[in-house]
């Protein structure tokens, strides 16, 4: 049997949660939270498999929660309505077992705890995508783009400051600006990462 705490500060989904999830026959809540607080408190006297958390609650929130459990032993599936990324990259960083959106269907959430018990990681595919487009985003400006893509045409700052009409001071700051952005040393390992990511036009 896998036992199970909800934490979640909306009562009325609290009751309906903790009663969907009773009608498995191999998962049953044992304990109810309303907020992050007395979901430690519960995980800690109930000793739960899972713990299923909302991240906006009071006194403490899910994710901070979720942190202060990460090296418990109990499993946390962060069930929640927001879809953002920077909750997301916490909630990970948190070693939380599962990120679900509240509008998928109950029977994921069922089989989301089961496969979390199995060692698996469930992480709603809308988080994957725009965790990836974020971590895939380009870091430079406009201005930078065009720097370093006459760079990579083989021009030297002289040319480049005649080309944009700017003072080769300029360019130096824009290229030392593009080699910190880009988490590089150099100018060909500049241009390298940026076609790898596919950035050039």
């Amino acid at each position: 049997m896998i036992t199970i705490v909800i934490a979640e500060d909306q009562r009325l989904l609290l009751g309906a949660l903790a009663s969907l999830l009773d009608l498995e026959e191999d998962l049953t809540v044992i304990g109810r939270a309303s907020n992050g607080e007395e979901a430690l408190q519960l995980v800690e006297l109930h000793k739960p498999d899972v713990c299923i958390m909302d991240i906006e609650m009071p006194l403490k929130s899910g994710l901070e929660a979720a942190e202060q459990l990460q090296h418990s032993g109990c499993k946390v599936i962060i069930l929640t309505t927001f879809a953002r990324p920077g909750y997301f990259e916490r909630a990970l960083k948190a070693g939380v077992s599962g990120y679900l959106l509240k509008d998928s269907p109950s029977e994921e959430l069922a089989n989301s705890i089961r496969s979390v018990m199995q060692g698996a990681r469930i992480y709603a595919p809308e988080l994957m995508d725009e965790s990836y487009q974020i971590n895939n985003a380009n870091p430079l400006t406009e201005r930078e783009k065009e720097v370093l893509e006459l760079v990579a045409d083989g021009k030297n700052t002289k040319e480049i400051a005649s080309q944009l009409f700017l003072t080769t001071g300029t360019v130096r700051n824009y290229i030392s600006v593009i080699l910190e952005k880009l988490g590089v040393s150099n100018r060909i390992e500049a241009i390298t990462r940026f076609k790898e990511k596919g950035w050039f036009k």
